[in-house]
């Protein structure tokens, strides 16, 4: 269908549509202006307005194992979506597919074995300092004990 003179474009819908969003828009405006609570309290300028009133400031410093573990769930949820397509289109790839997704896993998996080598998976205290520490602990205690028995 083509435009020609004889055929108008009808816009009237289009028109009716804008022009009910924006009366419902500026309804909703007036209504909550003449209807919301107004208030002025001492705790109304502060953030949030929690009736607990705020001490030190909003700008912690975050450790930086914090922005490690964040890049890696994006990195395995990339791999993911990767590994997801290339199983929906499996048979449309064929071995060229498989062998891709393959050595998509495999560099994978040496950069989580890298990455494991160098800490960057150690959430918390390391356990062999823990044990040594213990057993330095109980050594104090038998050497202390064996002290007060003689």
């Amino acid at each position: 269908m083509t435009n020609s003179p004889e055929t108008p474009i009808l816009l009237w819908p289009l028109l009716v549509y804008a022009a009910i969003v924006l009366s419902l828009a500026g309804i909703i405006l007036t209504i909550s202006h003449f209807l919301g609570g107004r208030h002025n309290e001492r705790a109304t300028a502060e953030p949030y307005e929690g009736g607990i009133i705020s001490t030190g400031t909003a700008r912690l410093r975050f450790s930086s194992q914090f922005y490690l573990i964040a890049m890696l769930f994006v990195i395995f949820d990339v791999e993911t979506i990767f590994i997801v397509s290339w199983a929906i289109a499996f048979q449309e790839l064929g071995w060229y597919g498989y062998f891709g997704v393959l050595a998509f896993i495999v560099l994978l998996v040496v950069v989580l074995i890298y990455e494991w080598r160098n800490g960057a998976l150690d959430f918390g205290p390391d356990g062999r300092k823990i044990l040594q520490a213990y057993k330095k602990i109980t050594l104090k205690e038998e050497t202390r004990h064996e002290v007060v028995a003689e």
